[in-house]
C-alpha cells in the first residue's frame, strides 16, 4: 500500500475544483438562476452573491476539490485505482458536502423552496462524480 502523494493530491484537487466550479455555476448560475434569485428575494437580498463572495465562493470549490481528491487517494488502495472508485469518492463528499448541509437547512429548515433544494442538491451529485473522475485520471501514488 502507497503513501498519499500530497504534490498530486493538491495539483489533480485543483483540477477537480476547478470543474466543480465550472458545473456549479452551470447548474446553479445558469439553470437554476432564476429560482435561486426568487429564494434569495424571499429571503430580502436583491442579488445573489457579490463578487468578492464569489470568489470566495470558487476558493472554497477549490479547497474542496483538493479534500475530494484526498478521499479519493484514501480509499484507492482498498478499491483500486480508476473511475469506480472516483465515483465512491465524489458521492462520499457529496453525502457530506452537499446531501446533508441541505437537507438540514434548505429542505428541513426550510430556508429555499423544497424544488430547488432538490435540484441544487442532485446537480451536486453530479458536479462531485465528474470532478471525482477528472481529478483521480490525474492522480498518481509514486511521484513519477
Amino acid at each position: 500500500m502507497g503513501k498519499i502523494n500530497l504534490g498530486r493530491v493538491i495539483i489533480a484537487g485543483i483540477v477537480a475544483g476547478l470543474v466543480a466550479d465550472i458545473l456549479g455555476f452551470v447548474v446553479d448560475g445558469v439553470l437554476l438562476a432564476p429560482q435561486w434569485a426568487a429564494g434569495m428575494r424571499a429571503l430580502g437580498r436583491t442579488e445573489l452573491f457579490s463578487p468578492s463572495q464569489l470568489i470566495w465562493i470558487n476558493l472554497l470549490g477549490l479547497l474542496g476539490g483538493i479534500a475530494l481528491i484526498w478521499i479519493y487517494a484514501a480509499i484507492r488502495p482498498r478499491f483500486g485505482p480508476g473511475p469506480i472508485t472516483a465515483v465512491l469518492a465524489g458521492v462520499a463528499f457529496w453525502v457530506v458536502g452537499y446531501l446533508l448541509p441541505n437537507l438540514t437547512f434548505m429542505w428541513f429548515g426550510g430556508l429555499f423552496p423544497r424544488q430547488l433544494t432538490l435540484l441544487t442538491t442532485f446537480g451536486g451529485v453530479v458536479e462531485m462524480v465528474l470532478a471525482a473522475i477528472a481529478g483521480a485520471a490525474l492522480y498518481r501514488e509514486s511521484a513519477s
